[in-house]
């Protein structure tokens, strides 16, 4: 049947298979050629390589399929399985205009979102793309089904569906809220870049003359700004660690979180040779979970940030766990700005999808001084502290060497409901270490004393009795702490403590939802 008032010799004819092939190839192949210099792959490679083999249904490959130059209109998107498990997802074509949004493009990625949250599903991102195209802006930006509602759609499948996004090349404009909405950001070092505004823009706008890489490159968002957690070499690596990441999750929040193969913790760490007795001498905490920890499971997220705080996903007997642990390698462990918030994020998103919380303590406390205060330490370590009270799933905080000050609250000490807090033989827990309490009780008393013998006998002297007080034994008799445990043995307890919170009452307060001190 013919359209009212087209002759039939007058419409279009199409050669299906044709078409088809035309749309898979992609763009020109001057576009290809142009992306395999730089290392890049194409959108459709990405795809067969992060996904099961043959699982992959393609939804709107037909999108704008009209214009002569506009296969699949720049974004695939569709339905697969990785590691046999169902998932959503979508890749910008950057052989096609750049991987730019048009109003299909737009159209497409809202849809496969939709799916995702609708079906309780991952949804995977493969970004590269120059944002939106301002000739087609009226038709894509300002609607109700307009860029916008991306964001929209991202926000509400948050902490209902497990969203990662490995980055390839530039996320323009505002299609930098892509990752930027996502539980993760993979970035492949050289190529991936996000930036609100190009260096041509910024030097128009601010006089700054940048670069692409300077403002918004792969390494500056991983280790600056925190906008990505995982730094890779190659795409394949960037498609790995997607992978990995979603093992350890389940595929929403209303399931539990996938169990793996049990395996020893490593024979060659030696806990309680790797904890120092002095509070001053540093170690790698990063050393310590892995010893803890199943072997090879440690799965370290923002690693080249805030790096004063470690966390990541691991397993114990398989089963797996979210860790936040202070790291005295860095700035002492002591919690600034930045590390408040890599904790509250990620202790939101283990909490969400119902992964257990570890937190190893050795916390001088949160950092003091005129350029943090105006920084907002109080609201950002309140933010963390919050994500400590509403987290439900089991949580068990351990006291490897040092609780101190709001550091023991942030920690999740034992005001913060853990299902237990657990001190090592090397544990302090004090409002301050003895040498600044001593300092600050008796200022005046130290600088009175002429001898310097007989000052230095009256410290010493005030760091016993001080260090009596806070003795971890006696913390224990007064159940401030539930046991105290011997590293060789800690791995067992841990164990045997999350078996057993494993049905407990997630119930935290009758209420809509907080408000967060930002």
């Amino acid at each position: 049947m013919t359209e009212p008032g087209v002759p039939p010799h007058t419409l279009p004819h199409h050669d299906l298979p044709e078409l088809t092939a035309e749309i898979l190839r992609g763009g020109a192949e001057k576009y290809h050629a142009a992306n395999e210099k730089k290392g890049k792959l194409f959108a459709r490679e990405r795809v067969a390589l992060l996904v099961d083999a043959g699982s992959f249904v393609e939804d709107g490959r037909f999108a704008n399929a009209m214009a002569a130059d506009l296969p699949a209109d720049g974004v695939v998107t569709g339905t697969a399985r990785i590691a046999g498990r169902p998932v959503c997802l979508m890749a910008n074509d950057s052989t096609v205009k750049a991987g730019s949004w048009g109003a299909r493009t737009v159209e497409k990625i809202i849809r496969i979102i939709e799916t995702a949250y609708r079906t309780g599903v991952p949804m995977v991102y493969l970004v590269d793309s120059a944002g939106a195209r301002i000739t087609d802006q009226v038709d894509l930006f300002p609607g109700r089904r307009g860029a916008g509602k991306i964001f929209h759609t991202q926000v509400r499948a948050s902490g209902s569906i497990p969203q990662v996004c490995a980055l390839f090349g530039p996320s323009a404009a505002g299609g930098a809220y892509i990752p930027a909405f996502c539980d993760v950001v993979v970035m492949v070092e050289g190529n991936a870049s996000m930036y609100l505004g190009s260096d041509r823009m910024v030097e128009m706008v601010t006089g700054e003359k940048t670069t692409l890489e300077e403002m918004g490159g792969a390494r500056v968002h991983c280790a600056e700004s925190g906008v990505g957690h995982f730094l890779v070499k190659t795409e394949q690596d960037a498609l790995e660690t997607v992978k990995r990441y979603l093992s350890y999750l389940p595929s929403s929040w209303q399931q539990d979180a996938p169990v793996a193969e049990p395996a020893d913790s490593p024979a060659n760490i030696d806990l309680a040779a790797l904890v120092p007795e002095s509070e001053r001498q540093a170690f790698d905490m990063r050393r310590f979970i892995k010893g803890l920890v199943d072997a090879d499971s440690f799965f370290e997220i923002h690693a080249l940030w805030a790096r004063e705080l470690t966390v990541g996903f691991a397993r114990l007997d398989g089963r797996p766990v979210g860790v936040i642990a202070n790291n005295p390698m860095f700035k002492g462990g002591v919690l600034f700005v930045d590390s408040a918030d890599k904790a509250t994020r990620f202790i939101q998103l283990c909490d969400a999808f119902n992964v257990p919380l570890l937190f190893l303590s050795d916390v001088p406390g949160f950092m003091v001084g005129t350029a943090v205060e105006k920084q907002g330490i109080i609201r950002h370590g309140a933010k963390m502290i919050t994500a400590v009270s509403e987290a439900t799933v089991p949580k068990i905080c351990v006291v490897v060497r040092k609780a101190y000050g709001a550091g023991l609250y942030a920690m999740a000490g034992p005001g913060f409901e853990p299902d237990a807090t657990i001190a090592l033989p090397t544990a302090k827990i004090a409002v301050m270490g003895a040498e600044a309490a001593v300092n600050a009780v008796y200022a005046n008393k130290i600088a009175a004393i002429a001898d310097p013998a007989e000052r230095d006998a009256f410290v010493a002297d005030k760091r016993a009795e001080y260090e009596t007080d806070i003795d971890f034994v006696r913390l224990a008799s007064e159940l401030v702490v539930d046991d105290i445990v011997d590293p060789s043995d800690l791995r067992s307890s841990l164990i045997a403590r999350y078996r057993a919170a494993e049905g407990k009452d997630r119930f935290f307060s009758r209420r809509r939802h907080g408000v967060t001190p930002v």
